[in-house]
């Protein structure tokens, strides 16, 4: 091939000595630039091969003179970030609402942290929108089964409903059809009167025909008006909003088969400070019944939270 080589007469190259059709290969050199550029390449990898862990040994590897780690690096990150974590951590423990929110640093620390807590341990039952289910509450109302202040929602993530917790809330819906304590004839009755608190009665006449059954089986939970009593977990009948559906036939179940809904107690999995940021969250979301609803959308957000 050799013997083949001439030079090029247009670019006044030399070939290579390969012709294909008529076509020749031109020995153009690589641009000098490229070459310099290439040398720097392989002297840069052959220092990092030095400096920084590299080459691979039976059971290890090569360190690198410099002993860098990203292992723990990101360890020192993530100690660095639980030490910075831990100063607000410290100031949620035992803070009152009012505390937290004359915070603004201590503040949002708190939704960002509550958020975080909802979405791991909350948002299965309750909805990652916190829009709740049937026989899930909706948070984001102002509807609370057991009272919507601070202290209320605080107090109820720690202890549970009918959880584990020795202070437990505790709160009973009988099962007046299944116990055999009233027919199903009065159920039915009760459901048109319960329908008729929040003014969807279908049937006057029964609704009429239950006031006193409800006065002296309903009323001691419920109230003589229906209204509700948050010290015992009672719902409001009166305001047309159902834990576990408003229609005749949900009522029905309801009163003949009971409801013993469960919440778990947090306070053995979750920090006391973490309650405190999840209590802080909960109660933004509702507004709670103490203070007036915040706009979260006009919220700072912390550095990091989508």
């Amino acid at each position: 091939m050799a013997d083949n080589k001439k030079i090029d007469d247009i670019s006044g190259t030399e070939t290579t000595g390969h012709e294909w059709d008529g076509i020749e290969e031109l020995n153009t050199p690589m641009p000098r630039w490229w070459l310099w550029v290439f040398y720097a390449c392989i002297l840069w990898a052959i220092v990092y091969a030095i400096l920084m862990p590299s080459i691979p040994f039976f059971n290890s590897h090569f360190k690198g003179l410099l002993g860098s780690s990203d292992r723990a690096a990101v360890i020192n990150a993530v100690d660095s970030m639980h030490a910075e974590r831990a100063v607000y951590a410290n100031k949620l423990e035992g803070a009152t609402l009012e505390q937290i929110q004359a915070d603004p640093d201590l503040f949002r620390f708190a939704m960002a942290s509550g958020k975080s807590a909802f979405g791991d341990n909350c948002a299965t039952c309750h909805g990652s929108g916190a829009q709740g289910f049937k026989g899930y509450p909706n948070l984001n109302d102002d509807i609370w089964l057991w009272g919507g202040t601070f202290e209320d929602i605080q107090h109820t993530l720690t202890v549970g409903i009918r959880a584990a917790h020795e202070d437990t809330r505790m709160g009973l819906m009988q099962a007046y059809g299944r116990d055999e304590l009233l027919t199903r004839d009065q159920i039915r009755d009760l459901t048109q009167y319960v329908l008729n608190l929040s003014g969807q009665a279908t049937d006057q006449n029964a609704a009429g025909r239950v006031s006193e059954l409800f006065q002296d089986t309903c009323s001691s939970c419920h109230g003589s008006t229906g209204k509700g009593d948050p010290s015992q977990g009672a719902p409001n009948l009166s305001d047309a909003e159902w834990l576990y559906g408003g229609s005749a036939e949900d009522i029905y179940q309801t009163i003949y088969g009971g409801r013993q809904g469960v919440m778990p107690n947090w306070n053995e999995r979750l920090a006391p400070e973490t309650i405190t940021a999840l209590s802080v969250y909960v109660h933004a979301l509702g507004g709670g019944e103490d203070t007036p609803k915040l706009d979260l959308s006009k919220q700072p957000i912390m550095e990091g939270e989508e």
